[in-house]
């Protein structure tokens, strides 16, 4: 499988080579930046540390469409529509782990998604996805009486908060309990305010140092409370699953799937 990225530059877009060198199911031969970067015409290898490739960054203008089957993109949303336009245009596939998308751009991604095949998740980790399919089940049994409260922690450079992925989780636990998340997510608490509101879902963002990613979903009722918890140490988990993701979209129909599609978690819903 031939496989691009856009913004190999990038924190997530190094590690993406690094884990695309280590699969044996497929290979990068396309890695692009912005055509004004200074990266243009740097080895990949050299790139991310792990030595020559015969692959160099080229500017997005200067992508070769035919060199690859399915494109990767974990930029950032003010690069997004180009790179989704880029894939419609030329019809390859892509897996999308772009975070922080506005309404309006999520809405050219389901257009998209009737032209080429798309796979995209807040967080590609396997770890994650299974979480996803756990809180709905603790929602099941607990959300009426629990309060729910979702905690995440990433490194200082992140600039969305909360998260795409405790978005995720949210949106997985408010889906079970049909209630809007919208509608019922508190984003911040300060100060004097009245008694918590048992319908709300909490969110709590941290940010510092270096870390990865941590997230947890809290069900405290009177008396017990339960905790789901997923900690990353290594962005390779992420880029591993786009990679799989990439592998999986191989030959499917035009549609937008998700993890839950890639690795089969259908049966835990």
């Amino acid at each position: 499988m031939n496989v691009g990225i856009f913004g190999a530059n990038g924190r997530m877009g190094r590690v993406l080579i690094e884990a695309l060198q280590e699969n044996d199911s497929s290979e990068l031969t396309l890695a692009t930046v912005r055509s004004d970067s200074a990266w243009v015409g740097m080895n990949v290898g050299e790139l991310a540390g792990i030595g020559k490739l015969p692959v160099s960054c080229v500017g997005v203008d200067a992508a070769d469409a035919a060199s690859v089957e399915v494109m990767i993109d974990f930029t950032l949303p003010a690069a997004f529509e180009d790179n989704l336009a880029w894939c419609v245009a030329n019809q390859k596939p892509m897996v999308i782990g772009t975070t922080g998308l506005s309404d309006a751009q999520l809405s050219a991604l389901n257009e998209a998604a009737t032209q080429i095949p798309i796979v995209f998740a807040a967080n590609y980790s396997v770890g994650v996805n299974v979480m996803l399919a756990l809180v709905r089940q603790a929602a099941r049994a607990l959300g009426q009486t629990a309060d729910i409260e979702i905690t995440e922690a990433h490194h200082r450079f992140k600039q969305d908060a909360p998260s795409g992925t405790a978005l995720a989780i949210g949106q997985s636990i408010a889906d079970e309990l049909g209630r809007d998340l919208k509608e019922c997510a508190v984003f911040g608490r300060e100060g004097k305010e009245p008694p918590r509101d048992h319908k709300t879902i909490g969110f709590a963002t941290v940010r510092g140092g270096d870390i990865v990613g941590e997230h947890t979903a809290l069900f405290a009722d009177i008396g017990e409370r339960l905790e789901v918890t997923h900690k990353a140490s290594s962005r390779l988990t992420f880029a591993r699953g786009a990679v799989r993701a990439a592998n999986w979209l191989k030959d499917k129909a035009p549609g937008l799937y998700s993890m839950s599609d890639v690795i089969g978690l259908e049966n835990m819903q």
